[in-house]
């Protein structure tokens, strides 16, 4: 396998954009990664689109080609990932493979999702789709209510604490305010999270990510021929996609995400590190509860004390391992389709040092974690220097 390195990333911002279609963010993403490794389309040998739901968001199917076409890329071949929210860290992982496999040499790797043309209600039951449909789904769970179960057990089997899940949110937004690309710079206290609106006991509207419209590209190319396209090539050093069970109740223990260990594990090991080794990183916050889990499972804390890790300031920005510097999905925003790319490009920021206020003094080695649906699907990838 040849060692593979991100050599472009563009990203657009993340919000609710009444006045933009998918294609139009997609290509903004694009055209920015391109731009940014001095890189042409016709450069691009194969092109993997991450996008969860297009044709219910938005009536659009055949979306890789669709969207390569506008940015310019023909002739080359253009596959679409649905993995859930981990639907683009998935296109990256199989890009990857292809580049790593020796291939292609040049492989774009996008996501994207637009999911504010549609109504609250609806985009909760299409969501709801990557769950369980002939089983929990069609009891009537959703998302939140599926996550509000996982951080109950969380709660009775550790002593987890709603004040815990409110530190997440808390440190997310101040993060989040500070980034300009962010759906929600607001900042907000333990007391607001703690009276947010209820959603799923034990879960408010601060427990839980955004709806939100966005895109992101990072491209790739052997590492042996990145300084052709840029002097601040970032290294992928490691990278696992892992799956797991649907149903919550078919899992043995649904305070862990069997999918996140294992892919964890894999991913370390490629990389030739521990979880002790890792700097920062952007985990996949699309409640509260589920970046205390990954901090476990992933081992940056012992299992049963990621909420008092968070609330003890340990994954702040002067904390000894920041997580979601972005702002996560919480602040950042969720555009479902987009978030595992725009996790790659944030990690790179902060290799690059080009993160702004958000920048870390100790970043040379970075994580991003990318879940799809209550665990089924999980990416993670350990990012560092080129040099």
């Amino acid at each position: 396998m040849r060692p593979v390195a991100i050599i472009g990333i563009g990203k657009t911002p993340f919000g609710a954009f009444p006045g933009r279609d998918l294609r139009s963010l997609a290509t903004e993403a694009i055209g920015k990664a391109l731009q940014d490794a001095h890189a042409t389309p016709s450069q691009v040998e194969a092109f993997y689109l991450g996008n969860f739901a297009g044709p219910s968001f938005v009536g659009q199917n055949h979306l890789a080609p669709f969207v390569a076409s506008g940015a310019g890329i023909t002739g080359v071949p253009c596959t679409r990932f649905e993995a859930a929210c981990a639907s683009s860290g998935s296109a990256f992982f199989h890009a990857w493979s292809s580049v790593a496999a020796g291939i292609y040499d040049v492989v774009l790797a996008a996501g994207v999702e637009k999911m504010s043309s549609q109504p609250t209600p609806k985009v909760t039951g299409i969501l709801a789709s990557a769950g369980d449909i002939c089983g929990e789904i069609r009891a009537g769970a959703t998302f939140p209510a599926l996550f509000a179960m996982i951080a109950r057990r969380h709660m009775h089997v550790y002593g987890t604490t709603r004040e815990h899940l409110a530190s997440v949110a808390v440190k997310n937004h101040a993060n989040g305010a500070k980034n300009p690309d962010a759906h929600l710079k607001k900042l907000i206290t333990i007391e607001q999270a703690l009276k947010g609106k209820p959603v799923a006991d034990p879960l408010t509207l601060y427990d839980c990510s955004l709806i939100s419209d966005g895109a992101a590209a990072v491209l790739l190319c052997p590492l042996e021929r990145a300084a052709e396209f840029t002097s601040h090539a970032v290294r992928v050093l490691g990278i696992a996609q892992t799956s797991d069970r649907l149903a919550l109740d078919e899992k043995e223990d649904i305070t862990t995400f069997a999918a996140v260990a294992k892919a964890g594990e894999k991913a370390y090991r490629m990389a030739g590190v521990s979880a002790k080794d890792i700097q920062f990183a952007e985990l996949h916050d699309c409640f509260t509860i589920a970046e205390i889990i990954a901090s476990e499972d992933l081992g940056f804390c012992p299992k049963g004390e990621g909420g008092p890790y968070c609330l003890d300031g340990h994954t702040s920005l002067s904390g000894k391992r920041p997580l979601n510097t972005s702002g996560g999905l919480k602040s950042k925003g969720h555009p479902v389709g987009a978030t595992g790319v725009a996790q790659l490009c944030d990690v790179a920021l902060q290799i690059r040092g080009q993160a702004g206020e958000r920048q870390l003094a100790h970043r040379e080695l970075g994580l991003a974690q990318n879940l799809g649906g209550s665990g089924a699907t999980c990416v993670v990838t350990v990012l560092g220097a080129a040099a």
